[in-house]
């Protein structure tokens, strides 16, 4: 059984999470009604999972998260408003440590609920074997302090070298999914400011937090970084997050590569598809001058497309499973021996820029 605690000041809400999972038939449900009764049980209980809602009255859910983070670190799943400060809160609570987050239904929460129960599920039960680094704010742990202490931003790269007769024009495709957004951190937060190719982000999410990601990087990496909203022409050193709720393809107008956001194809279940817009651009550019990255994420996404790729000419790097939050998206890409190379995510950048070397 999965030992889930469940954090929640609303009754409501803790009756619907208690019902849901105890019904999944796999999950051991403790609850607490506030961020400071969540600490004094989480010891004792010791959960393999704890669900946390931001808003609360007294101690709020990141000021808790960061408590769990220093006394039992484990995997948290936020549970947050779909709102343009919702994003904001979660995405700081992914730097903070958690691993995912799930969207509160709007109106009428036991209503609408039912339509979010299975990916609901799903993500709680991929938080529970997520990857928690124990080395990760091991020096406050040990300090053992309440004061919350900002993760250090990775410092940039010095430079890229540059391979003679490099190809003036390519692509860098990023896909993740649970654990993206630390993983993007470290991953973009690291190249250096003359990074030669364009690199476009499919990261899972809904469309009200891809801008406030695309924001949050911008003012953490060398290199400037906007949400595709509409069209966008990809220009060398820049970064394109894909808008959430939608996918995005590579296409050209006036000869220029170019992204374009595209309704989400009903077929696939992840959006945007690490798959489509992969496929999009081999169908713009020659593999050869196409490099996919796929890290850390629950599901296959991005696999199958980057599996071709390889297959074609291009390069692939998948995340290591030592580092990945959850081993899912990689993890089929090694599998489908579609991997040109198997990287922890901290060297991710340093592979990428010693690529353009080669």
């Amino acid at each position: 059984m999965t030992k889930l605690m469940v954090v929640d000041d609303s009754p409501l809400m803790r009756r619907l999470l208690t019902d849901i999972f105890t019904a999944a038939g796999d999950f051991e449900v403790e609850v607490a009604r506030s961020g400071a009764e969540a600490l004094a049980r989480l010891t004792d209980f010791a959960p393999d999972v704890v669900t946390l809602d931001i808003h609360m009255p007294g101690m709020d859910g990141l000021a808790c998260l960061d408590q769990i983070m220093l006394i039992r670190p484990c995997p948290v799943v936020m549970v947050s408003s779909l709102t343009a400060e919702g994003a904001d809160e979660t995405l700081e609570a992914m730097a903070l440590g958690a691993v995912d987050f799930i969207a509160k239904p709007r109106g009428a929460v036991s209503l609408e609920i039912d339509a979010v129960v299975p990916e609901l599920v799903a993500k709680v039960r991929a938080a529970a074997g997520a990857r928690i680094s124990r080395a990760t704010r091991l020096r406050e742990r040990v300090r053992a302090l309440g004061t919350p202490t900002p993760t250090p931003a990775p410092t940039p790269l010095a430079s890229s070298p540059r391979r003679a007769g490099l190809p003036a024009e390519g692509l860098v495709l990023v896909g993740c999914s649970t654990g993206g957004p630390a993983a993007l951190d470290a991953l973009l937060g690291r190249l250096p400011s003359d990074f030669p190719w364009p690199i476009l982000v499919a990261q899972h999410m809904p469309a009200s937090f891809t801008g406030p990601l695309a924001r949050r990087l911008d003012r953490l990496c060398a290199l400037p970084v906007s949400e595709v909203v509409r069209s966008a022409p990809l220009l060398a050193g820049n970064i394109y997050i894909a808008r959430g709720d939608a996918d995005i393809l590579v296409t050209r107008r006036a000869g220029a590569l170019t992204a374009i956001a595209a309704p989400s194809d009903p077929a696939l279940f992840w959006h945007p598809s690490v798959d489509r817009v992969v496929e999009s651009a081999m169908t713009q550019l020659d593999p050869s001058n196409l490099i996919g990255v796929l890290m850390t994420g629950m599901g296959t996404d991005g696999a199958r497309a980057m599996t071709e790729l390889k297959a074609r000419g291009g390069v692939t790097i998948a995340e290591a499973a030592d580092t990945a939050v959850v081993w899912g998206m990689p993890g089929a890409l090694v599998g489908a021996d579609g991997a040109s190379f198997v990287v922890p995510l901290d060297r991710i950048a340093g592979e990428l820029t010693t690529l353009f070397a080669r």
